[in-house]
């Protein structure tokens, strides 16, 4: 079969073969053969896992050299030895010395499987570092096409561990990764820290509003009665987060399109022939933090049941590059135990003479990440997919939403998650700092339990997390598992996954009510799916604008919070005229955002109903203490902003786009800062929209900053454009849709 493909490739007109790939490709064997489509989306064509992993390193280095070279940088320790200790670069070349000196990658990459990657997933990590480096190789780190890491002393080739380390990040994006600060700052009482920066947020892309939707529809939710899936995660427009498009397409054992993440081979989000899914942020709790009690005297050594044991102590020696140019060296112990390293912050985790913290992370050994896409990419339906991750439980912090071709959703919330039962909490939680538990570490007994069949010990295992199956549909927009479906609740799991009979974000409510709309008229269509994201609907607006107009009319005049008097007239004016949407002419959307991030009390006037939950609460009431306040603040923040359209304040490169803040009760998310106007920081960004028909999946995608990084590519904001036009792109999976393309191009590699 791959012959035959290669046949095909080679019929198409537009070829391109250059330099030495050509060369290689005429004279020896093709491992693999990149080709982009319009937008410049690669579709990566291999004999092998090896091959695909090439192909899939290559075209990310094309399009983002530079994202993945600054990670690697960060993974060795040495962002300080380049850029300076500031911004938190001393932090997390601490604890990334750390973490090599642990040699916890290499451990996991000699572990059997599953604790360890399969030979599959590690030929494709392989792959990829050889893809990445044979572009870097040909092009020469002076000849660059992105000014941000061209001509680089720090840019250098990588490996296949380099791989596996940025894997093992990405796993941590909830745990550790997230709190070098706390770990830089954990030293004994009397010995001052070389850095630290105070701060505990264990899932800052949560509180930020970083997240998702996604929506699984079965046969009874659709017009033609078969299995659809809309994918939308909110995640960052910068930085090491952007998604990459690609297919990878191994004939007869792999054929994958979708997105994924810098440094990572595998599709994370997407579809194949027969399953879609799409991931959003969980509420599971995947990491606990543990009060140990210290000996009397040391604090150096703590106490399990009556026994002394030490703190283990690693020397970590970083090199800063000082404002003069020069280097020096800052060296400072990590502390930990078998369990974790300790964390402190004075005055709320603090390592004093009696007591000091430790952080457990349920992601510390995942490495099995790649091997889950990997199998969810081959999954014939969605119950094979929810058997790969129950074996490997390697969802790091989401969850998992998915149709396929025979009518059937699913959602699960299948994913490494501490075995910390309700029974463990009440016996052993002291207390809790940003909802994490706070366990008992001076007894045995409160340490994690475990469960039969895990892939490793400590976690909950599958039988405890909950999961469901319907002909109708299935979604989530970052609540807990309760209602992914209204009509059958989800309750029963542990309340480390999260809560049950509890209010919903806007968000939620107004998914769960558009969902619900679509299903009852007739079922969706691929199109209207599509335009349930786009039309930029507004929950509190549309429940609030009226109240709050009565107020602003009534008083044109309100008092802010610091007591002045501030002249609302104009503000009122412009909400008056909105339409309540989060479209590109929106005057009112600029107004209405700025109070909802003032609104600091709750307007609502009939309270949230657990048996009402998607309507609950209503009943917006401006007259209530505080909302007058929020609207003068806003007003008075806003300036000269009041009347600005939406276009001109939230852009992208200059290019205005849609969509509003989560909070504000909008599904198609886009947070951007108005007071500084900052720009687009997160919120929709790679989008699928496929249905299974009976000639095969027919979608639509779109990667609302474009594939690449780099502002001199013609690939950088081209799908912001359409983004902002409120079109899409065809998603391309067949051979005969990928070769019909005017735009193609290939070029093959060895």
């Amino acid at each position: 079969m791959f012959g035959r493909l290669m046949v095909a490739v080679a019929s198409v007109t537009a070829l391109v073969v250059a330099g030495p790939v050509g060369a290689a490709a005429a004279g020896g064997k093709t491992t693999a053969v990149v080709r982009r489509t319009e937008y410049g989306i690669p579709h990566v064509l291999a004999e092998s896992y090896r091959g695909a992993g090439v192909g899939a390193g290559y075209a990310f280095a094309e399009d983002n050299l530079c994202l993945l070279a600054y990670q690697v940088l960060a993974l060795d320790g040495e962002k300080s030895r380049w850029f300076g200790a500031g911004g938190g670069n001393l932090e997390s070349d601490l604890y990334h010395r750390w973490i090599r000196q642990t040699g916890v990658v290499e451990r996991l990459l000699a572990a059997p499987e599953p604790a360890g990657p399969s030979r599959a997933a590690r030929e494709m990590a392989r792959g990829y570092a050889d893809g990445y480096n044979r572009y870097l190789a040909e092009t020469g780190v002076d000849a660059l096409p992105e000014s941000v890491c061209r001509g680089a002393e720090w840019v250098r080739p990588i490996t296949e561990l380099d791989v596996w380390r940025r894997s093992l990040q990405l796993a941590e994006m909830g745990g550790t990764e997230e709190l070098t600060g706390l770990i830089a700052a954990a030293q004994p009482p009397g010995v001052p820290a070389v850095a630290s920066r105070q701060k505990i947020d264990a899932f800052p892309e949560r509180e930020r509003g970083i997240g998702s939707n996604a929506v699984g529809l079965g046969g009874d939710g659709t017009t033609a009665g078969t299995g659809m899936l809309l994918g939308n995660p909110h995640f960052p427009w910068q930085g090491d987060r952007r998604f990459h498009q690609v297919q990878l397409t191994i004939p007869g054992q792999l054929d994958v399109t979708g997105a994924t993440l810098p440094g990572m081979p595998m599709v994370a989000i997407g579809h194949n022939a027969r399953v879609a899914w799409s991931h959003t942020v969980s509420t599971a709790m995947t990491i606990t933090l543990h009060r140990l009690a210290l000996t009397p005297g040391d604090p150096t050594r703590y106490v399990v049941d009556g026994q002394t044991r030490a703190l283990r102590s690693d020397p970590v020696t970083v090199t800063v590059r000082q404002d003069d140019g020069t280097l020096t060296t800052v060296s400072q112990p990590v502390y930990s135990t078998p369990e974790g390293p300790v964390v402190a912050i004075p005055g709320l985790l603090p390592w004093d003479t009696t007591q000091a913290f430790q952080l457990r992370s349920a992601n510390a050994g995942n490495l099995r990440m790649m091997d889950q896409w990997l199998g969810m990419a081959k999954a014939r339906d969605v119950r094979q997919l929810r058997d790969v991750q129950a074996r490997l439980l390697a969802s790091p912090w989401v969850n998992t939403t998915a149709a396929d071709a025979t009518g059937t959703a699913y959602y699960g919330d299948l994913q490494t998650v501490p075995h910390v039962t309700d029974e463990l909490r009440t016996r052993c939680e002291i207390t809790s700092v940003d909802g994490i538990p706070v366990l008992d570490g001076s007894r045995a007994a409160c340490g994690w339990g475990s469960d039969a069949g895990t892939p490793v010990p400590g976690l909950l295992g599958a039988q405890r997390l909950p999961t469901l199956f319907r002909r109708d549909v299935v979604s989530n927009m970052n609540d807990s598992p309760w209602l992914a479906n209204p009509a059958a609740p989800l309750t029963g799991y542990p309340s480390i996954v999260g809560d049950a009979g509890t209010e919903r974000s806007p968000r939620t409510r107004l998914g769960l009510e558009m969902i619900s709309s679509g299903i009852a008229d007739r079922g969706f269509t691929l199109a209207e799916l599509q335009a349930m994201l786009m039309n930029n609907r507004n929950l509190t607006a549309e429940q609030g604008l009226a109240s709050v107009l009565d107020l602003c009319r009534a008083n044109p005049t309100l008092t802010a919070s610091d007591g002045r008097a501030v002249d609302v007239t104009a503000a009122c004016a412009t909400l008056a005229g909105w339409d309540t949407r989060g479209d590109l002419e929106a005057r009112g959307a600029v107004v209405w955002r700025a109070f909802v991030q003032r609104l600091r009390t709750s307007p609502w006037t009939i309270p949230f109903d657990p048996a009402d939950p998607v309507h609950t609460p209503r009943g917006f009431d401006a007259t209530r203490p505080g909302v007058s306040a929020a609207l003068a603040d806003a007003v008075q923040a806003l300036g000269a902003l009041v009347g600005t359209p939406l276009k001109d304040v939230q852009q992208y490169e200059g290019i205005g786009v849609h969509g509003c803040d989560g909070r504000e009760g909008c599904f198609n998310v886009i947070t951007a800062g108005l007071t500084p106007v900052t720009g687009v920081q997160h919120g929709t960004s790679f989008v699928l929209a496929v249905e299974f028909t009976r000639s095969g999946p027919r979608g639509r995608t779109l990667l609302t900053y474009g594939q690449s990084a780099n502002p001199a590519s013609p690939h950088h904001t081209d799908q912001t454009h359409l983004y902002a036009a409120k079109q899409w792109v065809t998603d391309r999976f067949t051979e005969r849709e990928i070769t019909s393309d005017p735009h193609l191009t290939v070029r093959r590699l060895r």
